[in-house]
């Protein structure tokens, strides 16, 4: 298994925005098992900028949960996390968020940077009215209950729903779409500045799906919040995201302006996640799946983690582990050949092979 390291820049400097909210560097996670050790984030380092809404892809297993979950210090035993997490609030000294306390962090979890996990059915407790599950948040923080219900009813109408008769049903009596929508709300109850997001819509469809994105940007825009978004789904949160941040193989390969990714995407695995991706310019009998599987986290390959699948690999990309470099400005790609990547993997237009 190869070791990896903290991927840098060119000019040696990590890469960093203007005015980041959270600073992710160097974050590993690992987890001990009878086979041996499994890495499933492997020195990440990752800026969120600001008031952005960023967009975090790959495949299943990508290691795309495990930075969300890094992010708030939140990785469940036994798995390990090690590296920086800092937070930069507007108001405040910059937070070490691995360094805080029990207590610390759980008010940083819901009060400065909230997470909305994937499925919102087993996030509301079954047992009580919604409004319960609002109470029981509220209190937990010391917060003014009824301040904090009215911000609900406020948040609620935001999102298109009637504030009482959510709050007075049982979760089960909700829609799917009623119950993430509530959940969003949840999350936003004690005015976090970042709202994280994992698979927000995954079980929703295409329609409530494509509704709660644009409530997501109407709710970033009244309570100017940083939004990370978690997906698989790379068409889905390109319509919402300012960049792009592609993962493979537990570590990022591939960060930069959304627009600059789809039109000019430099690494190999990007172009090709493109290429298996549905869209309304190509039929699905257009689309072309990446061949071979993600690797094991116990048998990451040497070098090049994704050189078993791609079609530039050459002995370089078995034997060494490329640093990031600059393809554009804000543009970094971690590809020993990112130059020729548009020949080696063209994308698909119209049944034909086309540049966008």
């Amino acid at each position: 298994m190869s070791t990896q390291k903290p991927r840098h820049t060119e000019d040696g400097a990590l890469y960093r925005t203007s005015d980041p909210i959270i600073e992710v560097r160097d974050a590993e996670v690992v987890f001990g098992m009878d086979r041996g050790v499994s890495r499933v984030l492997d020195g990440v380092d990752l800026d969120v900028q600001r008031n952005e809404i960023l967009g975090i892809v790959g495949e299943s297993g990508s290691g795309k949960s495990m930075l969300a979950s890094a992010m708030l210090d939140a990785v469940v035993d036994p798995g390990r996390l090690s590296g920086r997490i800092t937070y930069h609030p507007a108001d405040r000294d910059p937070v070490d968020v691995l360094g805080l306390s029990k207590a610390e962090l759980k008010r940083l979890r819901w009060e400065d940077i909230s997470m909305v996990f994937q499925g919102a059915m087993s996030s509301f407790n079954p047992t009580m009215e919604v409004r319960g599950n609002f109470v029981e948040t509220l209190e937990a923080h010391d917060y003014d209950v009824e301040a904090g219900l009215e911000r609900t009813r406020e948040i609620l109408r935001d999102l298109y729903l009637e504030p009482e008769r959510v709050l007075d049903s049982y979760p089960h009596e909700l829609s799917g779409g009623m119950q993430q929508r509530a959940l969003i709300a949840l999350s936003l109850v004690l005015e976090p500045d970042v709202l994280v997001m994992d698979e927000p819509t995954a079980a929703l469809d295409l329609l409530m799906q494509r509704s709660i994105l644009q409530l997501l940007e109407k709710l970033k825009q009244k309570y100017d919040l940083t939004l990370v978004f978690i997906t698989h789904d790379l068409p889905l949160v390109a319509e919402l995201a300012d960049r792009l941040a592609v993962m493979y193989a537990f570590e990022l390969v591939e960060i930069g302006p959304t627009e600059e990714i789809l039109r000019d995407a430099a690494h190999p695995y990007t172009r090709s996640l493109l290429n298996a991706t549905p869209n309304i310019d190509s039929g699905l009998e257009e689309m072309r799946p990446i061949e071979g599987s993600a690797p094991d986290p116990v048998d990451v390959p040497t070098g090049c983690s994704y050189h078993p699948r791609c079609p530039m690999a050459d002995e370089t990309c078995v034997e060494d582990d490329p640093e990031f470099l600059r393809a554009d400005d804000g543009h970094n790609v971690a590809c020993f050949h990112w130059q020729d990547a548009e020949e080696a993997v063209p994308f698909v237009l119209d049944g034909q092979e086309a540049d966008r």
